[in-house]
């Protein structure tokens, strides 16, 4: 992934300069609040960077549930290994792998999951439809997956468009990717939701079947290249 150059010098202050506050922490809870998770499950969270979306998590999955970050960056994961020890949270795993060619059995789990969320990352990488299609694949049937990037604001927030376009430029996304369309016909049951102007897209859906059952046994998963 193109990211992980540039992450290796900004990783221990990605969390300052990310405008994560001001602009795109509300993305992730808007996308963290539609996925309604139970006590118990297990998330995948597909570029963890530096783990801004574990505390959203545990607040719904509580101490029974757990998370499994992957990023591709060992330094954003090292950020996300502080955050982790800090907060005491023993029901997280981080892992070095890059989302567009994941091998499952190297996420060690005995299951799929009961959800998997990536926000602002399926922009960053060429091959985005292959990490979605993967991602899609490691829920369970009755899952729930979740995709929060970014698109040009609209409408009067549209006179914001050319400070959008330099923080996607600077953080290595396409602006143009648009990937959360790629739900709306591959999942069901799939919520939408904007913020910041419609810079900041969420979509949530659910993967075939209406179980919401933990545990279902792993499977092998194919990558089509999308």
């Amino acid at each position: 992934m193109k990211r992980t150059a540039s992450y290796r010098t900004s990783a221990r202050f990605y969390d300052l300069i990310s405008a994560e506050w001001p602009v795109y922490r509300s993305g992730r809870v808007a996308a963290i609040d539609l996925l309604a998770l139970q006590p118990g499950e297990h998330v995948l969270d597909v570029g963890c960077g530096t783990g801004l979306n574990f505390s959203h998590l545990q607040r719904q999955i509580g101490p029974s549930g757990s998370i499994t970050g992957i990023d591709t960056s060992a330094q954003m994961l090292e950020q996300a290994r502080r955050r982790t020890r800090s907060a005491g949270w023993d029901n997280v795993r981080l892992i070095e792998a890059d989302g567009t060619d994941l091998d499952p059995a190297n996420l060690r789990t005995g299951r799929r999951f009961d959800a998997v969320i990536s926000t602002y990352v399926l922009s960053l990488m060429p091959n985005w439809p292959r990490a979605l299609a993967t991602m899609i694949e490691l829920t369970r049937p009755g899952g729930r997956v979740a995709v929060v990037d970014m698109q040009r604001p609209i409408g009067r927030a549209a006179a914001w468009t050319p400070l959008a376009r330099l923080a996607c430029l600077l953080g290595g996304s396409d602006i143009e990717a648009h990937p959360w369309k790629m739900l709306d016909s591959v999942l069901t049951d799939v919520h939408a939701a904007s913020v910041r102007g419609g810079h900041i897209q969420i979509r949530v859906g659910s993967v075939g079947g209406t179980s919401r059952r933990s545990g279902d046994p792993a499977i092998g998963v194919g990558h089509p290249d999308g």
